[in-house]
């Protein structure tokens, strides 16, 4: 029985035992593991395409590599990080069994999210003139403004998509040889599919009846709550996803603009692709510790976190291991020119450095956002990324002359401050504060007493 379902049944006193962390364990790999597959296939969207558009030469994969990037900085980070404040209204919502609330709040935030893209629309309009405005290079930002919790659903919908896209963007690119414009266009309707095969199964699904409500004047009510999550959660995902990002973007005033930039893509790939794993650990904890903390269980919430951190560094050192291992043959899956090879293979110890600290800070985000830190996650992510580690990026990127690979190492400094820090201020927690902090008002007195006569 899932330790949360215990602990509603009344079993507030079981302790933290081989037989409880390994429950846990298996709860939590219940949620990641399909999770990791949502990711992969969703991530691979955008993989795929550029792997397919690199096979066309320097430029294509340059100009492709610079479009989604700039795209994930203005559109898609923004719109994932506020969608991320659902992560903690609705899970204390469901933990509560407050089920009426949970659809509210999902009205809520497609409303808010749909106001959202409009503007990011219109950016993207003039995605080339900008680029070009940055100091790009004109000939690649013109290439490149032309581009510009119900797990099994989730896993069989995104795996439908991924076979659509693979054919789909093979099609447009190589039959009917539309380049990088077709590589986009199979992006944007993979996505728009996705969206409507998961609306019709929210729609019609039996398994979503709880949390099903008509849509009604209420959605307004929680605008406010809504943002006041959202705009915390958008920055500590911005911030963080915006610093990779940037790397591409200043790789494009080096020297041989197009190899830099297009080994800095591969590099933001590969990582952003193995990031999907930590990055479902992290949900999954993020769901179990909002649960928990909705539930009134701050003991369920410990656990939790101590099982996702085991699952992300177990999976660390394996990806790790096995990302060094394929050194000698990983840049041909992006490209077949020489220096582009060498120069990926030169990258790779970095990269497996890179893996480690990302595995690490993306489960521990996801608590964060379980509990309902991210006014703290951003200004730990604006500090060690844009004080420290940027700065040292140019610093040894320009001046020192280590190109790509300097601005890689200044970006996995300030990594590696941001797990010391995120697991510093984890470790340090008070489950029991933190459980009345997320609870209402007015049962606080009784879940005061509740936590005195039942210490962890």
């Amino acid at each position: 029985m899932d330790l949360l379902e215990k602990d509603r049944e009344g079993n507030r006193h079981f302790g933290l035992t081989w037989d409880v962390f390994a429950q846990e364990v298996k709860d939590a790999s219940y949620v990641g593991g399909p999770m990791v597959a949502v990711n992969w296939s969703l991530f691979f969207l955008q993989i795929i395409s550029l792997m397919m558009v690199g096979h066309l030469g320097k430029l294509a994969l340059s100009s492709t590599a610079i479009a989604i990037s700039l795209c994930a900085v203005s559109g898609f980070s923004v719109i994932f990080g506020l969608s991320c404040a659902l992560e903690t209204l609705c899970g204390h919502a469901y933990g509560a069994q407050k089920y009426r609330k949970f659809g509210v709040q999902i009205h809520t935030a497609i409303f808010c999210l749909t106001l959202s893209c409009f503007p990011l629309g219109l950016l993207w309009m003039f995605l080339g003139k900008l680029l070009v405005f940055l100091g790009q290079n004109p000939l690649i930002s013109h290439e490149a403004g032309k581009f510009a919790s119900l797990i099994i659903p989730l896993f069989i919908s995104s795996l439908i998509i991924l076979c659509f896209h693979i054919s789909f963007c093979w099609v447009l690119v190589f039959k009917f040889e539309i380049g990088c414009i077709g590589a986009a266009f199979a992006i944007g309707s993979s996505y728009w599919l996705n969206v409507i095969l998961l609306g019709l199964y929210m729609k019609f699904s039996c398994s979503c009846a709880k949390t099903r409500v008509p849509i009604s004047k209420e959605l307004f009510q929680g605008i406010r709550e809504f943002f006041g999550l959202a705009i915390p959660s958008a920055a500590m995902v911005c911030l963080e996803w915006w610093s990779f990002e940037l790397l591409t973007l200043i790789s494009g005033l080096l020297p041989n603009p197009e190899l830099e930039t297009s080994i800095l893509s591969i590099c933001v790939s590969i990582t952003t692709t193995l990031y999907t794993i930590p990055e479902a650990i992290g949900s999954a904890a993020s769901t179990r510790v909002s649960n928990a903390l909705g539930a009134g269980s701050p003991q369920v919430a410990r656990v939790a976190v101590l099982a996702a951190m085991f699952l992300t560094s177990s999976e660390a050192i394996l990806m790790s291991a096995i990302l060094f291992a394929s050194k000698h043959v990983l840049g041909y899956v992006f490209s077949n020119e020489g220096d582009v090879v060498d120069y990926v293979t030169n990258m790779v110890p970095l990269l497996c450095l890179s893996v480690l600290m990302d595995s690490m800070h993306g489960t521990l985000s996801g608590i964060a956002r379980g509990i309902g830190w991210q006014h703290l996650g951003a200004w730990v992510n604006l500090g060690v990324y844009y004080v420290l580690g940027i700065p040292i990026a140019a610093t040894l990127g320009f001046w020192v002359g280590l190109r790509a690979k300097g601005l890689w190492i200044g970006i996995t400094i300030g990594s590696i401050c941001q797990v010391t820090l995120l697991s510093i201020v984890t470790s340090c927690a008070d489950w029991r504060k933190e459980l009345i902090t997320h609870v209402p008002a007015l049962s606080r007195c009784c879940i005061s007493f509740t936590v005195l006569i039942c210490p962890l």
